[in-house]
């Protein structure tokens, strides 16, 4: 009976052993399992939370009423309306100078590179889109050519001006003055009728003739019985509509879109990206236009891809 008993005391400890041993693994495999999935999942959010700071930056009342606050003089310095004069002999004189951009942000595991290594140029009057899957870094990318986010390293020449060799009341004076935006959720002031928000641009100019201005280029985008009416009396296509008035009506040599078509349905989107281009080869602007639909990208001359923050070659 004693030797019984003693044989199954060992037994229960071989198997509380073998037991603890299986729970140990099993436990050991699914930490890493759900520490894999936390630190894929925190990347994700870290993208994202990335490209939200962007778009919170893209507001419009930050993107024009800081120079406003700030009282920043009314004309652009000498060093920002002269041209580089490295192209200055060229029929084809670059307006965008994009080189080894990079963008990364930390988090409790380590590095995020959300932007690797981004090289390109854009000629002067050229059409240029940027697509890739969501949470790519093109939303980053397009902020960062805006002066709206800051890059790693890499340096970025609009018009023949390293942005980033301004501070950010330099960046935000060089935008007033050489950079028009369209929105993918329009961005216009709900305190201001449509008149209100196209002549915006031009009162932060000190522009005199703002109202007739305004008044005329809501009339070539077919807005001219709705003047008066606030944002929340128009439609969808209206407010993009008033918003591409607004982009253009300071005719600037720089023009930015993000997503322009991404709260519209189809017909609607459709009429927007044709007056976006129409009013776009009236002023020949350079067009940088960031979209995921690939039919909108082959409107433009070139079109380049960015894959998990790289620039795709392969498109």
């Amino acid at each position: 009976m004693g030797a019984e008993f003693a044989i199954t005391v060992v037994a229960s400890k071989l198997i509380d052993k073998v037991v603890n041993k299986l729970v140990d693994k099993l436990v050991d495999k699914l930490i890493d399992e759900r520490a894999t999935k936390l630190r894929l999942n925190m990347t994700i959010s870290l993208n994202n939370l990335a490209n939200e700071r962007v778009n919170l930056l893209h507001n419009f009342s930050t993107f024009f009423l800081f120079e406003k606050s700030m009282n920043l003089p009314k004309e652009l310095p000498v060093d920002l309306t002269m041209n580089a004069s490295a192209n200055q002999n060229t029929n084809l004189r670059l307006s965008i100078e994009v080189k080894q951009l990079s963008k990364q942000v930390s988090d409790a595991t380590g590095t995020l590179n959300i932007l690797r290594e981004i090289d390109f140029t854009a000629q002067e009057g050229e059409t240029l889109a940027i697509v890739g899957a969501s949470g790519s870094g093109k939303s980053t990318l397009l902020g960062i050519l805006a002066g709206l986010d800051t890059p790693s390293e890499g340096k970025v020449i609009l018009d023949g001006i390293d942005i980033f060799s301004l501070d950010e009341d330099g960046r935000a004076q060089f935008r007033k003055e050489k950079l028009g935006f369209v929105f993918q959720s329009f961005q216009l002031l709900a305190h201001l009728s449509a008149l209100e928000n196209v002549m915006l641009p031009l009162e932060l100019r000190s522009d005199s003739q703002a109202r007739n201005k305004a008044t005329e280029m809501l009339g070539r985008v077919g807005l001219s019985s709705r003047l008066q009416h606030y944002p929340k009396y128009l439609s969808g296509g209206e407010q993009q509509r008033v918003a591409l008035a607004r982009a253009f009506v300071t005719e600037p040599p720089l023009l930015f879109a993000d997503e322009p078509t991404g709260s519209l349905d189809a017909v609607t989107g459709e009429a927007v990206i044709q007056l976006m281009f129409a009013l776009n080869r009236e002023r020949g602007s350079t067009l940088v236009l960031v979209t995921h639909d690939l039919s909108i990208a082959a409107r433009c001359a070139r079109t380049i891809k960015i894959t998990a923050g790289r620039l795709d070659l392969g498109i």
